[in-house]
């Protein structure tokens, strides 16, 4: 026996089995794809539990789901549509979000402004071309430019490490800037 905040429903334990094993098929069926049978399955198990209990709830949002999956757009909506009224607030809230994206207006894409990317799904993992991005340096034989993977290392002896003055300038030209604001002040 199922207890609801409206109302109470008793169901054969038979009839319970029944129905939870054709909503785990339906939504095993949604998860894998397939959404005709997910809609097959969960369509029995909505024509057999309690429409207003919590479990009738989940049932039908899958079902919701599953028609909008399959293209029947129109059978989504209006289930979502009845589902606002359901006393299940979780049932409730659901379908309200859900008829919010049915109800979305359709985005129009352009081909332009998007990427293709290739279907790689029928290369094996271990068989996927790995690219490295490479520079391309002039060859100073002449002939082509060969890709280079890896800079060249940097020579130290060939760095000019001696001291230039710069920072001793540098300094001594803030100190006197500073000086003189005070001074002014």
């Amino acid at each position: 026996m199922f207890v609801t905040p409206s109302l109470i429903v008793s169901v054969s334990l038979e009839t319970l089995e029944q129905i939870q094993t054709e909503y785990r098929s339906g939504k095993s069926a949604f998860e894998r794809g397939r959404y005709r049978q997910s809609v097959e399955h969960l369509e029995k198990a909505r024509d057999l539990v309690e429409k207003n209990t919590r479990l009738g709830g989940e049932v039908q949002i899958w079902l919701a789901t599953a028609y909008q999956a399959m293209g029947q757009h129109q059978n989504a909506i209006a289930l979502c549509r009845k589902l606002i009224r359901h006393p299940s607030l979780e049932t409730s809230k659901q379908s309200r979000r859900l008829l919010e994206i049915l109800e979305a207006p359709e985005l129009n894409s352009n081909l332009e402004g998007l990427i293709n990317i290739p279907d790689m799904s029928g290369i094996e993992d271990n068989e996927r071309p790995i690219k490295i991005l490479q520079k391309t340096r002039p060859s100073t034989s002449g002939s082509s430019s060969t890709p280079e993977l890896f800079p060249e290392p940097i020579d130290l002896t060939q760095v000019n490490t001696q001291d230039n003055g710069f920072l001793g300038i540098a300094l001594a030209a803030i100190i006197m800037i500073l000086s003189g604001l005070f001074f002014f002040y």
